[in-house]
């Protein structure tokens, strides 16, 4: 069965934009995991212009799923991650400007930050993750790093699903089989939606979480947030 973890960072900017506790997120995180969602996803940003501090720690207290904190292993995330301790902490190569994740870490070139990364993560028995390109010497230099999982960056295949999915695929499919052959567990996360995610998970049926946020989100101001998780779990189902 492949997870489906919502990121509820677009419901923190929504609260942000006016302030005050509207839409609640810890309220609606716990909405995501009665309505079906296998996990809850936060990216907290230094500058707190989305999840806050404070939310991770409020969500700490309710997540009954798994929680997954994304997040650029400075002392500040380090330091939150391992008082949180959440399942699962999943490192992203991020500036602390960036808007979204957009890039996948060189796990040569950054092996020894991560390896000592992982290893405290591991000390703290939390799972790790890394944000990756499907870029086979990269995913070997992650098992090497020590990770538990990678988290496959899929934003190229989104953008070229709707003109040539075959092809967008292809690599990915690849770096997939490489991480299961490594004995590494896989992640899914970037751009995925109602429209590309069943193709990503007939292609890779073995994956074993997806994260998504923001086409979810948008979805479920047509849809409504319970149809909409609905949706997006029957996606990840194989008749």
């Amino acid at each position: 069965m492949t997870k489906l973890s919502v990121n509820i960072n677009k419901i923190a900017t929504l609260r942000n934009a006016r302030g005050g506790k509207m839409p609640n997120v810890v309220q609606v995180a716990m909405d995501c995991e009665a309505f079906g969602a296998e996990g809850i996803t936060v990216h907290p940003r230094p500058d707190e212009r989305h999840i806050t501090y404070n939310d991770v720690l409020d969500l700490k207290q309710v997540v009954t799923t798994e929680f997954n904190i994304e997040g650029y292993p400075d002392k500040r995330y380090m330091d939150l991650v391992k008082k949180v301790k959440p399942h699962q902490a999943t490192l992203v190569p991020d500036p602390p400007d960036a808007i979204t994740s957009n890039a996948g870490w060189d796990t040569v070139a950054n092996a020894d930050l991560l390896k000592d990364v992982i290893l405290q993560l591991k000390n703290e028995g939390i799972r790790t993750s890394i944000f990756v390109a499907p870029d086979l010497k990269i995913i070997e230099a992650a098992k090497s790093n020590g990770t538990d999982r990678i988290e496959l960056y899929t934003e190229p295949y989104a953008a070229s699903y709707a003109t040539d999915k075959a092809s967008a695929i292809h690599c990915f499919i690849t770096a997939a089989n490489k991480a299961k052959e490594l004995g590494i567990g896989i992640n899914a996360g970037h751009d995925l939606s109602l429209e590309n995610l069943r193709y990503l998970k007939e292609c890779i049926p073995f994956l074993d979480e997806v994260s998504i946020g923001h086409a979810l989100i948008c979805d479920a101001l047509y849809y409504g947030l319970e149809n909409t998780i609905q949706m997006y779990k029957r996606k990840l189902i194989l008749n």
